[in-house]
């Protein structure tokens, strides 16, 4: 998406004389070079990657009754250390897309491991126990070898990780492992940063969501909502100040904190609209919901697309959602619409203002 974008911005520059046409092909040239660019190779890779470790997972839970128990363990062990070794040698000699591979065959063969040794010798391991190591052994590999790939496996992990923990107590929240879940996904926002995966840290910002959620379903009380929508916002707006410690540290992790923030913030709205569904208060959620979307539009909805389009998404169903159940009220489905169009025109003016301020404070920055 962003490279065609990128493409034609290029050809419009080289189209109107501001860059030449040799310059607009170097430049997409080393973004082609990134990394981080799409690679169809890489893709495919990948998938074959984790079909290969399916196959493993597969042989493993078929029991391999017919082979001796040392011999299997042998096996998978020799599987293991064969795929890190050969992703090593594949590391240096800069091939990084089959070194991926070889460490997501390597990372998902572990968890075969433990399975075997549980099936061979009947022991009574817990499920979550399991998925802790499974998840541990994951991370360590994504340090020792700094891979992108095993970040994302074991982002799916710390996922399976929370799900097999929803099923074995029925979604109640006993001890401690509940915060596991949050930890997992600080861990793998970490790794993140360590790696450079950048697109593996939206795993981690859905599980908390997802925790989120949960935490809603466990309580179902207007103050875990308010929470959500206070709490969002607040995080929101921290990402937009040009604090000297905070703004290169969102920077670095790209348009993901602002957008995740404000989508908390948004379910906190939708979920205390269903627990308002009339009088007074309905309409102050109302208006505060749509401060809250026209404020992210001002903050972010410049720079973030995503952000930009949840907040129209919100703007728009609270409008028709108010003028549903306010007609015949005493504010009037016109009434409300008069006074939002007010309030925004008003602050569009404003952001009007301060962006020609800023735009013209980079030119003379640039000049």
């Amino acid at each position: 998406m962003y490279r065609g974008r990128l493409e034609r911005d290029l050809l419009l520059w080289v189209g109107k004389g501001l860059l030449a046409k040799e310059t607009a092909g170097a430049l997409l040239a080393e973004y082609d070079s990134r990394p981080a660019s799409f690679s169809l190779g890489r893709v495919l890779m990948a998938l074959a990657a984790v079909l290969l470790a399916a196959a493993v997972l597969l042989v493993v839970a078929s029991n391999w009754e017919a082979i001796p128990r040392l011999i299997r363990v042998g096996a998978i062990l020799a599987l293991i250390w064969a795929v890190h070794i050969a992703a090593a040698l594949m590391l240096a000699r800069g091939a990084a897309a089959a070194a991926g591979g070889l460490l997501v065959i390597g990372a998902m063969s572990f968890g075969g491991a433990i399975s075997l040794v549980g099936q061979m010798y009947h022991l009574s391991g817990d499920e979550q126990t399991v998925m802790y190591l499974w998840f541990a052994i994951a991370t360590i590999s994504a340090i020792l070898f700094r891979s992108g790939a095993v970040v994302v496996v074991a982002g799916f992990l710390s996922w399976a990780s929370f799900a097999v923990y929803l099923d074995n107590h029925d979604t109640h929240w006993i001890g401690v492992d509940p915060w596991m879940a949050p930890v997992m996904a600080v861990i793998v926002i970490a790794l993140v940063r360590y790696t450079g995966a950048a697109r593996a840290r939206h795993l981690a910002y859905l599980l908390l969501i997802g925790w989120l959620a949960w935490l809603y379903t466990l309580y179902e009380e207007m103050a875990v909502a308010l929470a959500f929508a206070v709490g969002g916002m607040a995080v929101f707006v921290l990402t937009a100040l040009p604090h000297p410690r905070i703004a290169p540290l969102v920077r670095s992790a790209g348009a993901a904190p602002a957008f995740y923030s404000f989508l908390v913030a948004a379910i906190g709205f939708l979920l205390l609209h269903i627990e308002i569904e009339q009088g007074w208060r309905l309409v102050v959620l109302g208006l505060a919901t749509l401060a809250a979307a026209v404020l992210a539009i001002a903050l972010q909805g410049r720079n973030n697309g995503a952000v930009r389009y949840l907040a129209y998404t919100a703007f728009a169903a609270e409008m028709l959602y108010l003028a549903s159940v306010t007609v015949g009220s005493i504010l009037g489905t016109s009434s409300l619409f008069l006074f939002s169009g007010l309030v925004v025109a008003l602050v569009a003016w404003i952001v009007i203002r301060l962006e020609r301020r800023f735009s013209a404070t980079a030119r003379e920055e640039l000049a």
